[in-house]
């Protein structure tokens, strides 16, 4: 009699499991599997991203991809990004361990203090990230050349010259999202056991061989964390890129997604939108599947 109800039990259990997760399931398939399955058709395509009347897209093959080595803004685009993910993945990741470190020594309210004031520009909106920073390194009334003239340095017109415009937005983006990263770094730290310190200290450790030996090792898995979430986050970089060419050359500073909107939603050119944003999609799985790799090889070395 036990055995029936048992598995009367478990597919009532399993109903049940599928009702709760339908609704999760319709929404991620609406919203994400079937866009990306349409932008993977689109990208065989000569179409417009926004069709009016009885228009019938064009089936061209691989001519999208086969298109764009020989486009010499996809390669400006792709070679910004690539610098842009230098400039920004692993100094952004040391410069919040380095934050994280340094807090830990703190306490109290002071602790929450220096915490807040390191987390505020996290949860600030982009357009109020570009304000400000606009206000301060803008080359006619930036505050910043202000102090220049002060200093008797000449003026430099950061977001307006292609040589300053990407370390800028670099420095501009670690400022702004080293928040989340320095909590992760906190968390981290916390978790370690105050034990294994206290032992480093009474076999006189130095501070340098407590980090190399100690603390770096036990951290690597929220380092590697934090690389991952970073890298690809900094391959989508757009919305800075964007708003700091205004009134400068965009077409110089162009990254992957600038240029994907570009294509779609100035040019109205669908299909080669489309193929770019495979192109990118790729890059973000493969680049971060072998980040990850290399990050667990490191790991067991450590």
């Amino acid at each position: 009699m036990g055995g029936p109800g048992v598995i009367r039990n478990a597919r009532k259990d399993t109903l049940i499991a599928y009702v709760l997760i339908a609704p999760f399931v319709a929404i991620y398939g609406l919203i994400f599997v079937y866009p990306t399955i349409d932008m993977f058709i689109l990208s065989f395509q000569d179409a417009p991203l926004i069709t009016f009347g009885p228009q019938t897209p064009e089936w061209t093959g691989l001519d999208n991809y086969t298109r764009l080595p020989d486009d010499r803004r996809f390669g400006t685009a792709f070679w910004n990004t690539a610098y842009f993910v230098l400039l920004t993945v692993v100094p952004g990741t040391l410069v919040a361990l380095a934050i994280a470190m340094g807090i830990t020594r703190l306490s109290g309210r002071l602790q929450a203090l220096v915490l807040a004031l390191f987390f505020l520009p996290y949860i600030l909106p982009v357009s109020v990230v570009y304000r400000i920073w606009d206000w301060t390194l803008n080359f006619q009334f930036g505050i910043a050349m202000h102090l220049f003239d002060v200093l008797g340095i000449d003026r430099v017109p950061i977001f307006k010259t292609s040589t300053w415009f990407m370390p800028a937005v670099a420095f501009v983006t670690i400022w702004w999202t080293c928040g989340f990263s320095i909590l992760l770094f906190l968390a981290g730290l916390r978790a370690i056991p105050t034990e294994i310190y206290e032992a480093a200290e009474l076999d006189n450790a130095g501070r340098w061989t407590v980090f190399r030996k100690l603390t770096w090792p036990l951290l690597w898995p929220i380092t590697a964390l934090v690389l991952t979430i970073q890298l690809i986050l900094q391959l989508k970089i757009f919305d800075q890129v964007y708003l700091f060419s205004i009134g400068g050359r965009p077409n110089d500073n162009l990254v992957m997604v600038y240029y994907i909107y570009q294509r779609a939603f100035q040019n109205d050119d669908g299909g080669r939108a489309a193929a770019i944003a495979v192109v990118l999609f790729l890059i973000v799985i493969v680049v971060s599947v072998l980040n990850f790799q290399l990050l667990r090889l490191a790991e067991r070395k450590t």
